[in-house]
């Protein structure tokens, strides 16, 4: 089911070989020199309750760091707070926008309904005033008398 290996001869390729560079020696710090105490400090035996005695150099405890006063209110709680702030002050300009934005709506509709009404106006007394310079006759038909859809005037 599978190819038989054949066995080729290895392919020689070129070899670079680096040699290491030493680096210089590095200046040691001087060595710190170990300082006596002035004093011996003073030996505690301690026994214990199963009766062995054990004898040692007492050890100060280590000093915890001082607790840094708490502010009276948390961070967290001040960046929320304005967080809401900003967050009012925003949605009132957005507010204000709408309504601004509602605002100039109703002054461009009533400019138009007001050039319309003008428009309308000055079309209307164009007409009416060309049919009164035409010249022509006068009708007085109120005392007119309508018999059988016959005017009689």
């Amino acid at each position: 089911m599978y190819p038989d290996h054949t066995h080729h001869p290895p392919v020689q390729r070129a070899v670079e070989v680096h040699q290491p560079t030493p680096l210089p020696p590095a200046v040691a710090a001087p060595a710190p020199v170990a300082v006596q105490p002035d004093s011996v400090p003073a030996v505690a035996s301690v026994v214990l309750p199963d009766g062995r005695v054990v004898t040692g150099y007492a050890i100060n405890p280590a000093q915890p760091e001082p607790v840094v006063a708490k502010p009276p209110v948390s961070r967290a709680a001040v960046n929320v707070a304005l967080g809401g702030v900003g967050f009012l002050a925003v949605c009132g300009g957005l507010l204000l926008l709408t309504t601004f934005i509602t605002a100039l709506t109703a002054l461009v509709t009533q400019l138009i309904t007001l050039a319309a009404v003008i428009f309308g106006g000055w079309i209307a007394v164009q007409i009416f005033s060309a049919s009164s310079h035409k010249g022509g006759n006068t009708f007085n038909i109120r005392k007119a008398v309508f018999k059988r859809n016959h005017f009689n005037g």
